[in-house]
């Protein structure tokens, strides 16, 4: 049933963007008197650079089955170390956004949480897929999962300005609509659509909403 936990993680993270993090970006720049258009760069930049990390490193592994069997521990290992890199940005968004006010930083957790289930999905079929051991892939994993820690640590101590956090914030909205709309949706219709994977991720639309509502 990966599908269906992969259609509800997307609907909740393209929520998190347009119930949270968008109102979020108004208010602060009314607030502040700064053009909207500059957290919107910040934005942009936040969804075509994890495009771009995503693509140099897992280009390669999405063509495997193309070319004949063959096995690549390395590419495997520097992939999964990629997506754990990832995974500690996580944690620092989740630390920032709690910097902003503490509502915007438990909409964000609960959006990255969901995330993270694929997260350690992917980093055990990228180690696997290229012959790792189990014995390696699990020392990965547990790299992986402990990453976001790290990250939601590190932001304990960064104390940023609110004008800087705006734009972290607008990063932060670029990061997750990308890993939602570009990267989840389509692998949870990449095995034939239907209807219970559609359900399912109008279902993380509406969660999240009530959640941004009552919170």
């Amino acid at each position: 049933k990966l599908h269906l936990i992969l259609g509800f993680t997307a609907g909740v993270l393209i929520s998190v963007v347009s119930f949270d993090i968008f109102p979020e970006i108004i208010e602060m720049t009314e607030r502040l008197g700064i053009s909207p258009q500059i957290p919107m760069f910040a934005f942009v930049a936040g969804f075509f650079i994890f495009h771009v990390i995503e693509k140099l490193f897992l280009v390669h592994h999405a063509h495997e089955e193309e070319y004949g069997p063959h096995h690549h521990p390395a590419v495997g290992t520097l992939s999964a170390l990629a997506l754990s890199f990832h995974t500690f940005l996580d944690g620092l968004a989740i630390g920032l956004s709690f910097q902003v006010n503490p509502a915007l930083g438990v909409t964000v957790a609960l959006g990255i949480i969901a995330h993270g289930f694929s997260d350690g999905l992917n980093t055990v079929s990228l180690m696997l897929v290229h012959g790792n051991s189990l014995k390696k892939t699990l020392r990965i994993l547990v790299l992986n999962a402990s990453a976001p820690l790290l990250g939601g640590l590190v932001s304990v101590f960064i104390s940023l300005p609110e004008q800087t956090l705006l734009l972290a914030v607008g990063f932060i909205g670029g990061f997750l609509l990308y890993i939602g709309a570009s990267d989840i949706l389509p692998e949870a219709h990449s095995k034939g659509s239907s209807w219970k994977t559609i359900l399912v991720t109008l279902t993380g639309v509406l969660f999240i909403y009530v959640v941004t509502s009552l919170v």
